[in-house]
């Protein structure tokens, strides 16, 4: 059987600090709030919906208590019918959600199932939820630092220069700024409201169009006093001792942006589809996990990658429009080289570099926009993928219908 979606929505990304829009706006308003879209703009009767499967990494506070069963109570108030379950696979956990519900659709268990995710950076801190990660003991166990630490550890194998990665996030402010100017994002980014329906924020406030190679050349590392006074780069040359030092390379302007934002997607089957009287969008072709050694940790989309078109019968060449997360600027940049792969068809309205990566959110904002440019386009094919903390990867190909 085949898992089809039929709409992807997001809010807007507004920026993850006190300062930003979305910091009055609870997550679980944020959330419900697309799942009030969904509803409204496909007649959907939600008491048809099987499950509501959300992407969420830090648990604590605000996004505690399963925020996907509380926030689908919240938004269909018409009825109890829908359970609703949170995961976490740290920065896939949007896509891991949309994966997850066509799975279940696929396999015939379930005919209908909103996937999606949410994450308030603002007001749910990135760790607050603590864990095992955290623990120093746990990391020179099993060999963990900071991802800030893998990327420049990357960067540093792969020759690539400060110079290099910072001409690579310009390059996502510009294609960005010009995504926003031709309203590429119109079809599926809807406000997010207050309680008395007033508009916070209409569009993403984390781009900034204005950014130089002068202004990113001025920036500081941000993970070289980690790697030096906590000892995290002896345990990358352990690990690495062809490596005699880490180039410090990645800073605040070449990696991926704190926000704020929720996205949801709506998958069914072909029969379920005809009888809730929708048109599907596209089709899951494949899905695909992949797990790398922890401490270089930014490499699994490369694998995952493989793993996907593999399953799909697929080779680079067949795909249109590939999103691979911007994490940091040496993720998409080793992915590229890895699978040789043309810059033109990859991010092509920007990236998390210019927008921001909401953690829980953000796999699903990609399968939102990668379809939307298809669908621009009039291409067919599509492949997502992102780098995942603890050295795993994950991507999913989709098809136009």
């Amino acid at each position: 059987m085949t898992a089809y979606i039929y709409d992807a929505i997001r809010t807007p990304r507004g920026r993850g600090k006190q300062s930003g829009s979305l910091y009055t706006t609870k997550p679980i308003d944020l959330l419900s709030g697309v799942l009030v879209d969904l509803r409204d703009r496909n007649g959907l009767d939600t008491n048809e919906v099987d499950d509501v499967v959300v992407g969420c990494v830090t648990q604590a506070g605000d996004q505690g208590a399963c925020i996907a069963r509380f926030a689908a109570l919240q938004a269909w108030q018409t009825g109890h019918s829908v359970p609703g379950v949170t995961v976490n696979r740290f920065c896939a956990s949007g896509l891991e959600a949309v994966n997850h519900a066509a799975a279940m659709v696929a396999s015939g268990f379930h005919d209908c199932v909103v996937a999606g995710g949410v994450e308030s950076m603002s007001r749910v801190p990135m760790g607050s939820d603590g864990g095992a990660i955290f623990d120093p003991a746990v990391q020179w166990k099993v060999g963990s630092v900071p991802q800030g630490i893998s990327a420049d550890l990357i960067a540093t194998i792969d020759g690539v220069s400060r110079e290099e990665v910072d001409a690579f996030a310009i390059e996502s402010q510009r294609r960005a700024a010009a995504a926003v100017e031709q309203n590429r994002f119109e079809r599926s980014i809807v406000p997010v409201r207050d309680q008395n329906g007033l508009v916070v924020l209409d569009h993403d406030e984390h781009p900034r169009p204005d950014a130089t190679l002068e202004g990113m050349g001025a920036l500081q590392p941000a993970f070289q006093m980690f790697g030096e006074q906590f000892g995290l780069d002896a345990l990358v040359r352990r690990r690495y001792p062809s490596v005699d030092r880490v180039r410090h390379v990645h800073h605040a302007g070449n990696s991926s942006g704190i926000v704020d934002g929720a996205a949801a997607v709506l998958l069914a089957n072909e029969a379920k589809g005809k009888s809730l009287g929708l048109k599907p969008r596209a089709k899951i072709r494949s899905v695909a996990l992949s797990a790398e050694e922890p401490i270089i940790m930014l490499t699994g989309p490369v694998s995952a990658t493989r793993i996907a078109l593999k399953k799909a019968g697929m080779n680079v060449s067949d795909v249109d429009l590939f999103e691979c997360n911007e994490a940091f600027a040496i993720v998409p940049m080793h992915w590229m080289s890895e699978l040789g792969i043309d810059h033109a068809k990859v991010n092509v309205n920007g990236g998390a570099i210019a927008f921001g990566h909401p953690l829980g959110a953000t796999g699903a904002m990609l399968l939102n926009t990668v379809l939307d440019e298809l669908e621009r386009r009039d291409l067919s094919t599509g492949l997502v993928t992102l780098c995942v903390g603890g050295g795993m990867g994950i991507a999913t190909i989709i098809e136009r219908v």
